[in-house]
């Protein structure tokens, strides 16, 4: 006999996990991961941090909207984040504090001399930053366990090792097909994360376009060692960041080079790079290579995540596109999407956000 559900979340991700967790107090849930445990791909690799200006005014309010949620749950770690320039870049980094202070974001312009109070062995090119003092380190694991348990309490069905490989519109709902199994259900959630334009061909729908990016970090060994306090320093160009971890550095890139659903590895060209650009912006000493990996962020072609129920497929709901910045305001945007997906009732974490910002049948530049 197959199971029947009213929700089919597929991707047990911190996108999917998060949606379960929403949905099970209020309808039967089955939740659908391909590898052996969720959270493998880009959820279990995040170097996360919830920072207000991270990803653009047109995710400020769900970041906004998220701190509450993951300050009051213990999930954050007090960092700091600068963005710097060099003089060539004061004009960009002033619009860039100016745009978001005007958001009610708490940023200022710094100088040179307060710079290098803050990042020791700061190279002398860079004159001018921005301070966000809010910025906050996440536990990645911890919250997805927590969502994990809480959609396990309320009685959400996890099944691992699921690659999804039929998808049928049946009657009033979806027949579901994986290797071993199947499962019915009244709506189908597509929260696939890179497979997500993948999966909405299998269920009949176009694809919006939703591209997988690749992201390096390498864990290096410096002298000096960095300072715990250190803040997480991104360039305003978006061509490096990097933060303390454990004594160690993480540094990448910023690098998002087009690649394709899979299991993401590190390419030697990207590490080499991250590591040249740290030799301009920090006097330091690289005594190991330590680690590196890679994970993919994937983004609708305007860069705004997808929420809500396909145009033109009846029952099929998107939760997907959420590049780099997934985590960080996943608490708002599951909140979000479960009112959607159920009809239920904003409340204090969603009333102030835009739907319709989000939406599929926006256009998305496809």
């Amino acid at each position: 006999m197959t199971d029947s559900f009213d929700v089919a979340i597929i991707g047990a991700g911190m996108a999917g996990a998060s949606l379960a967790a929403e949905c099970a107090p209020h309808a039967r849930v089955l939740l659908v991961e391909a590898e052996d445990v969720p959270g493998y791909h880009t959820t279990g690799r995040s170097a996360a941090f919830w920072e207000e200006t991270y990803g653009g005014t047109g995710i400020y309010p769900l970041t906004a909207a998220s701190g509450r949620f993951l300050q009051d749950g213990g999930y954050l770690a007090p960092r700091g984040a600068l963005n710097i320039g060099q003089a060539q870049d004061r004009a960009k980094v002033e619009a860039f504090v100016d745009r978001f202070a005007e958001l009610g974001v708490n940023v200022r312009l710094v100088g040179r001399s307060e710079l290098t109070g803050i990042v020791p062995g700061l190279k002398d090119d860079w004159v001018v930053g921005s301070s966000q003092p809010d910025c906050a380190d996440i536990d990645v694991a911890a919250l997805h366990q927590h969502y994990l348990a809480a959609s396990k309490r309320t009685g959400t069905v996890l099944r691992v090792r699921a690659r999804v490989e039929g998808l049928e519109r049946d009657g009033a709902g979806w027949r579901l097909e994986w290797r071993g199994g199947q499962a019915r259900a009244a709506l189908l959630v597509n929260a696939a994360g890179a497979w997500a334009d993948g999966l909405a061909g299998l269920a009949g729908a176009s694809a919006l376009g939703i591209a997988p990016l690749r992201r390096t970090i390498a864990q290096l060994r410096t002298d000096p060692e960095p300072p715990a306090n250190l803040p997480l320093t991104f360039g305003i160009n978006e061509d490096f960041y990097f933060k303390p971890q454990g004594g160690r550095l993480w540094l990448s890139p910023h690098d998002e080079t087009p690649d394709v659903a899979r299991d993401a590895a590190p390419e030697e060209l990207d590490v080499a790079i991250a590591i040249d650009r740290m030799s301009h912006v920090l006097d330091w000493k690289i005594e190991a290579l330590e680690r590196r990996w890679a994970g993919l962020r994937s983004f609708a072609p305007d860069r705004l995540p997808v929420y809500g129920f396909d145009p033109r497929v009846d029952g099929f709901f998107w939760f997907a596109g959420q590049g780099g910045f997934g985590i960080q305001t996943a608490p708002a945007a599951a909140r979000l999407a479960a009112q959607l997906l159920l009809g239920l009732a904003r409340d204090a974490m969603t009333e102030a956000l835009d739907a319709t910002w989000y939406s599929p049948a926006r256009s998305t530049g496809v």
